[in-house]
C-alpha cells in the first residue's frame, strides 16, 4: 500500500491541471509543465483534488504509483512557488560570475570554466562566492546545480570546493592524526 501514491493533491487557486490520455499538464502563474504518465496509472481530478490510482498490485504499478503522485506534486509546487538551489564556492580564488546566460566558474583550475545556463533556468549572483539557481522544474534546477557542483566537489581535508548552500562537509584529520 503506497502512502504517497494514495495522497490527495489539493489544486491551489490559479492552477489548472488537465489530463489528456497519458499527458498531465499543470498551468500556473509561473508557467506550464507537462508529464507523460505511465499507462498503468490513472490520474483523476475530483473536486479540486488530484488522485492517482493503479489497476493492479504488480510490482511495476506499485513502483510507479508513488512516483507519479510525487512528480505531479512537484509540478504543482513548481508552477506556484518555483524551486531554488543555492551554491557556494569555498577556497582561495574560487568564485562565480553570472554574465547573461553564462556562468563563469573559477575553481582552482588554470582556466575559468564557462557553463551555459538552460533557457528555462535563472541564475542570480548573491555574492562573489554564492549563486542561486531558480526555475519551475525541480529536476532541471537540481540537475544543473549538481553539474556545477561536479566541477570541483568539496574535498574532505580542507573543505575546499563548490558545495550546496548549507551543505555539511565531513572533515578528515589527515596524516597528523595517524601518529
Amino acid at each position: 500500500m503506497s502512502r504517497i501514491g494514495n495522497r490527495e493533491l489539493v489544486i491551489p487557486t490559479g492552477v489548472t491541471v488537465t489530463v489528456d490520455n497519458n499527458t498531465v499538464t499543470v498551468k500556473g502563474p509561473k508557467g506550464e509543465l507537462s508529464y507523460n504518465k505511465p499507462a498503468i496509472i490513472k490520474v483523476e481530478e475530483v473536486e479540486g483534488k488530484i488522485l492517482t490510482k493503479r489497476d493492479n498490485d504488480a510490482k511495476v504499478s506499485r513502483q510507479l504509483h508513488g512516483t507519479t503522485n510525487a512528480l505531479i506534486k512537484n509540478m504543482i509546487i513548481g508552477v506556484t512557488e518555483g524551486y531554488t538551489k543555492g551554491l557556494e564556492a569555498v577556497g582561495v580564488g574560487y568564485k562565480f560570475q553570472v554574465q547573461g546566460n553564462k556562468i563563469n566558474v573559477s575553481a582552482g583550475y588554470s582556466h575559468p570554466i564557462i557553463v551555459e545556463l538552460p533557457a528555462d533556468l535563472k541564475a542570480e549572483q548573491v555574492s562573489n562566492t554564492e549563486i542561486t539557481i531558480s526555475g519551475i522544474d525541480k529536476q532541471k534546477v537540481t540537475e544543473f546545480a549538481a553539474n556545477i557542483r561536479k566541477i570541483r566537489q568539496p574535498e574532505p581535508y580542507k573543505g575546499k570546493g563548490i558545495r550546496y548552500k548549507g551543505e555539511y562537509v565531513r572533515r578528515k584529520e589527515g596524516k597528523k592524526a595517524a601518529k
